[in-house]
């Protein structure tokens, strides 16, 4: 009887090897599809991303300790009440909201038809007014370190700037929260 020791497999062989390489190759997918501006890959991630994503999303988006703020809108056509998770950086006298898709998002320009929405931001709500859609250029000194580099490595172009109101009569300013970058 011989007593052989089991054959270890190679590392690149291993089941989690190949998930991390799943995951990487698919975030590099993702930037090329970004950075490329290619019509058919950035469609396949925005019915991705609407279809599983955001429904997810919309769970937490907005709570105290998430990223994503949710955007209430109505739609232009219909008049029905949409919910849309986006991320809402504080600049002065409102918020900056990125386009990673462009600006022929519905979501956009229902709130471009309608003037206004609801945004609900680390808990608290807000009503957007004077939506307009500004160069990333313009806006890379309020946005923060973070933002400008992923708007770089995304090829994000333009971003949404609101005004905002707090609901209710609240007198509190628009929080300028300070870059986590720099943060001790």
């Amino acid at each position: 009887m011989s007593s052989a020791t089991p054959t270890r497999r190679p590392w690149w062989r291993r089941p989690v090897a190949r998930w991390i390489a799943a995951l990487v190759a698919a975030r590099i997918a993702f930037v090329v599809a970004f950075r490329g501006h290619r019509p058919a890959l950035l469609n396949a991630v925005r019915r991705f991303n609407r279809r599983v994503l955001n429904p997810q999303m919309l769970r937490v988006a907005g709570g105290a300790h998430w990223y994503a703020a949710r955007l209430e809108h109505r739609g232009r056509r219909s008049g029905r009440t949409y919910l849309t998770p986006v991320v809402a950086r504080p600049v002065p006298g409102g918020f900056a909201v990125p386009l990673p898709y462009g600006t022929g998002v519905d979501w956009l320009r229902n709130l471009q038809a309608s003037g206004r929405g609801t945004l609900l931001v680390k808990g608290r709500r807000y009503i957007v007014t004077q939506p307009r859609v500004v160069p990333t250029v313009a806006i890379a000194g309020d946005i923060g370190a973070p933002y400008r580099w992923m708007s770089h490595l995304y090829a994000i172009r333009c971003w949404l700037v609101v005004a905002v109101e707090p609901v209710n009569g609240d007198p509190r300013p628009v929080p300028r929260q300070a870059d986590p970058a720099v943060t001790p």
